[in-house]
């Protein structure tokens, strides 16, 4: 008898665990599946008054790459059931702080992009949002030396922003 109530307590427990569900993501992305198959991510353009000719590449590719590696998105030229597009709107250098000698001692790299998002099967998750970054540098040190590494810092920083506005619902 105290058998029977044991294996029916266990297969009690069993039904229950298999009824639940739990969607727990290590990537942060919380997506129904069932739901969103498709992405679409449009080419960001470089609208900046200073221009430096590869970051609007770089930006495109570091979006596209984020939702392949951390979704199973499958991207679509058009018509996705999410789509993200936008531009760089800002691209700017400023003195940050001045030295005794009254020369600047560290410059700021400021980035900023607009972003559209559209959520082709819920609208209420829709946004239009501007995502900034930026990084400083000792103002002994040429641009030209320091961009392209400051530059793909500041591109993270605000694909991780747009990836969390859009999928992981932080």
């Amino acid at each position: 008898m105290k058998n029977i109530k044991i294996v029916l307590s266990l297969l009690a427990m069993v039904l229950i665990a298999a009824g639940c569900s739990f969607k727990y993501r290590l990537n942060g992305a919380s997506i129904d599946y069932n739901l969103i198959k498709t992405i679409t991510i449009e080419s960001f353009t470089n609208r900046a008054s200073y221009q430096w000719a590869p970051m609007a590449p770089m930006f495109n590719e570091t979006l596209s790459d984020i939702y392949n590696r951390q979704t199973k998105l499958r991207q679509v030229k058009r018509d996705g059931d999410l789509v993200i597009s936008g531009e760089i709107t800002s691209y700017d250098q400023t003195n940050k702080s001045i030295s005794a000698d009254g020369y600047s001692s560290m410059v700021q790299l400021k980035m900023t992009v607009s972003v559209k998002y559209r959520n082709n099967k819920n609208h209420n998750e829709d946004f239009d949002k501007t995502f900034t970054a930026s990084r400083e540098y000792d103002a002994s040190q040429q641009l030209s030396a320091v961009q392209e590494e400051l530059v793909q810092q500041m591109i993270d920083d605000i694909v991780d922003q747009i990836f969390n506005a859009s999928v992981a619902n932080w």
